[in-house]
This record gives C-alpha cells, sequence and structure tokens, in this order.
C-alpha cells in the first residue's frame, strides 16, 4: 500500500477556542490510484490533502507511506521527505514569472534525484509550442498545464491537486482533467484530487466523500468516465 492513513486527527487552536479539523480519519491508497476526496467547504478535505502531502502534521494518528510513518519527522525530514516523494497542483498557477514554459518545468525536476524527460512531460501537456513563452503569454488553462507538468517532472509517487479546475471554465477544465487522467495512466502517477465539483468524481477509481472532519462515505468506481464524458457542476 503507497498510502495507509490511521485515525487522523487535526486540531487547529486559537487561544482558548480549538477547530477540530480532522477527525479520525483513516483510509488507503494503492500505487496507480486515482483518488477524488470531496466534500462542502470546512468538510477537512484540504486539511487532509495538506497531511497527506507532508505539508501539514496529525494532532495524532498515523501516516505511512510504504510502511514508514511521517506523521513523526522533523520538519526538516519532511521537506526531504516531500522533495522527493509528493508533487503538488494548486488553483493558483505560481508560476515563476520570469521563466519560460521549458524553464519553469525544469525547476520542478531539479528538486528530484530521478526526474522524467523535460520534453516529454511538456508533450504529454501538449504545450510543446509554447515552450519558450512566458506565463503572461498564456491562456489560464495553458498555466494551469504548465504547473502540472512542473509537478511532475520530479517524478513524484503521488500527485496532490488541490481544486486544480477551479479557476477555470468548463471546457478549459475538462482539458486539464484530461491532462492529470493521462498523466495517471501513461505514467502510473498516483493521483489525490480535492474537489467541490462532484462531476470529478466520475473520474475516479477511488470516491471519498467528506463532512465535518470526517470520512463518511468511499466508493470504488466500475465505470470510470474519461474527461470529456463527465457532467460539470
Amino acid at each position: 500500500m503507497l498510502l495507509t492513513a490511521k485515525k487522523l486527527s487535526r486540531v487547529y487552536k486559537t487561544g482558548d477556542v480549538e477547530t477540530k479539523a480532522l477527525n479520525g480519519v483513516s483510509l488507503e491508497i494503492e500505487a496507480g490510484e486515482f483518488v477524488v476526496a470531496s466534500g462542502p467547504s470546512g468538510s477537512g478535505k484540504t486539511t487532509l490533502l495538506n497531511i497527506c502531502g507532508g505539508l501539514d502534521t496529525p494532532t495524532v494518528g498515523q501516516l505511512l507511506y510504504n510502511g514508514k510513518d511521517i506523521a513523526k519527522l522533523s520538519q526538516k525530514e519532511l521537506t526531504a521527505f516531500r522533495r522527493t516523494n509528493v508533487g503538488f497542483v494548486f488553483q493558483g498557477y505560481n508560476l515563476l514569472p520570469n521563466l519560460t514554459v521549458k524553464e519553469n518545468v525544469e525547476s520542478g525536476a531539479r528538486l528530484s534525484g530521478t526526474p522524467l524527460n523535460i520534453d516529454e512531460i511538456i508533450d504529454t501537456v501538449m504545450l510543446s509550442d509554447k515552450i519558450n513563452k512566458f506565463p503572461y503569454q498564456l491562456s489560464g488553462g495553458e498555466q494551469q498545464r504548465v504547473s502540472i507538468a512542473r509537478a511532475v517532472a520530479k517524478n513524484p509517487k503521488i500527485l496532490f491537486c488541490d481544486e486544480p479546475t477551479g479557476a477555470l471554465d468548463e471546457q478549459t477544465s475538462k482539458l486539464v482533467l484530461a491532462m492529470i487522467q493521462n498523466i495517471n495512466r501513461e505514467l502510473k502517477t498516483t493521483i489525490f484530487v480535492i474537489t467541490h465539483n462532484l462531476g470529478i468524481n466520475d473520474m475516479a477509481n477511488k470516491v471519498i466523500k467528506m463532512k465535518d472532519g470526517r470520512i463518511v462515505d468511499i466508493r470504488t468506481n466500475t465505470n470510470i468516465l474519461e474527461a470529456n464524458e463527465i457532467r460539470w457542476a
């Protein structure tokens, strides 16, 4: 099992007020799976992504990657873990404005000791004709595809996507989702997407439904839709 979460809880304190963002969450993700976590704002899905990606630590619980509990790592060790094992795609593209498409992707590859071929990754996200363009010369969808390529170039074991289509229209969103789906299938990269859009659930192998910091349902899809087939919500 690539990732195993056991009874994760996360409590944030502001003065005397405690907020339980996660409450006893357990799940398993196999290598190569496409997983979607959905739920309303405040359901805990972003906290779950941040903890599973090593950006935050649980208050209690275990988080095992290939059997190793990263919940016990120091901040320095977590940084090294993220560099080697995970990639992130956010709603904001976070590209370096003074670098070209190719240079932005290369900046991700340099974080890894086992990077993928830059030109092949850029071709995978259909931007080979834009390699010398700067971010301001690209559409929003193209910038998001660059951010995906940058995250994938380091050859992560798992790619975390936080509302990757939140700022895009339906047509552009489905193109971006098709890129993510292709990366999952062609490169065997494990994908973990969080979203408000329930239509994206139909692309996944495994769908996690969250509410009030808990997982209330986990289902496995037997009929997986292509990105361009999903209903848009």
